[in-house]
């Protein structure tokens, strides 16, 4: 029996170069860009081909590693090693040196709020005892509504 439709422009090298492009942030829209398909054909080569969709997995996985790290870092403060270039005297100087980020409070309540949600989310109680209180509005012709 022969296939039905047009032939797949799939090919096996594509895993490779989807879990890549996952790896540096590539979305499926931008993964139809590359391969120069409809987002749809992405979508499709997924459910058809599992070391395509396993590709994307991964390739993904790493890249939301990497923010996680970059959201912690941010959160903790960090420091790193740097080059200063500057003028003396008419001379380019290049100086080695050491920078600090301080701490984000920002970051470090969304990291809080995400990783221990029962002690950090914005919670609201409210108590009720039961009892309500109704207070008479008194229209413009003086009678109870």
């Amino acid at each position: 029996m022969s296939e039905r439709g047009r032939p797949t422009a799939y090919r096996p090298e594509y895993a490779e170069q989807a879990a890549k492009l996952c790896a540096l942030g590539a979305t499926d829209y931008e993964l139809a860009d590359f391969f120069k398909v409809d987002t749809r054909t992405i979508y499709r080569w997924k459910n058809a081909h599992e070391d395509f969709c396993q590709a994307l997995i991964a390739g993904k996985e790493n890249a939301d590693t990497r923010v996680e790290r970059a959201l912690y870092n941010r959160a903790v403060g960090y420091t790193f090693e740097s080059e200063k270039v500057f003028q003396f005297q008419g001379q380019i100087v290049r100086a080695d040196t050491v920078e600090h980020v301080p701490p984000d409070p920002s970051a470090a309540k969304l990291w809080l709020t995400n990783r221990k949600p029962e002690d950090w989310r914005d919670k609201q109680e409210h108590s009720h005892s039961g009892q309500v209180m109704l207070t008479p509005t008194i229209n413009f012709n003086g009678k109870p509504e």
